[in-house]
């Protein structure tokens, strides 16, 4: 799950994820829109039992720190990280780590040239289209420890975008459920 806390208060993220553990959840995922965010992450971690995957907004900044922090795992979108050469510091410090990115691809935030080409309308090729574009990117500077993830506002397009998935890439996929006040 993800939580739905600031994460830069400490104590609000870590009782939601202490809920979500109780609730039976494996793996948590906290936003990192801001370095108030990252710079928090390590004291979460040490609070909480499962293993934490840390949702980086757009800098390469905030992933590096991230992964300085112990995050089991990032999320990012390797197209917007900001630029190749940002990119490339991000792939190195996870490779050091030994730490996989998840690549995450959501509906709402499809490429323009890829909504365009499905006449602006979000479909299960188009997702799978954006998700192998962003791998793709990631195996080009040398990285292979990936997981992919997939997001639709339709629950069915979400479930054909991991069907075609799950045959075009040998990587994991990783479902995604966030909306912890659900499953709390």
């Amino acid at each position: 799950s993800m939580t739905s806390t600031n994460t830069a208060d400490v104590k609000a993220t870590v009782e939601q994820i202490h809920r979500l553990e109780k609730a039976g959840c494996e793996i948590v995922r906290v936003a990192v829109p801001d370095d108030d965010s990252a710079d928090v992450l390590g004291s979460i971690r040490k609070e909480i039992g499962i293993p934490m995957v840390a949702d980086i907004h757009f800098h390469y900044k905030l992933a590096l720190k991230a992964i300085e922090q112990g995050m089991e795992c990032i999320r990012i979108n390797p197209g917007n990280i900001g630029g190749i050469e940002r990119l490339k510091q991000v792939v190195r410090a996870a490779q050091e780590a030994r730490v996989p990115i998840r690549v995450g691809v959501n509906s709402g935030s499809l490429e323009e040239d890829i909504l365009q080409k499905y006449q602006f309308k979000v479909t299960a090729p188009a997702l799978v289209e954006s998700a192998i574009r962003n791998v793709r990117i990631l195996e080009n500077v040398g990285f292979q420890d990936i997981k992919i993830s997939v997001k639709s506002t339709d629950v069915l397009t979400m479930i054909d975008a991991y069907r075609q998935l799950s045959s075009a890439v040998d990587y994991p996929l990783h479902p995604t459920f966030s909306d912890p006040d659900r499953l709390l």
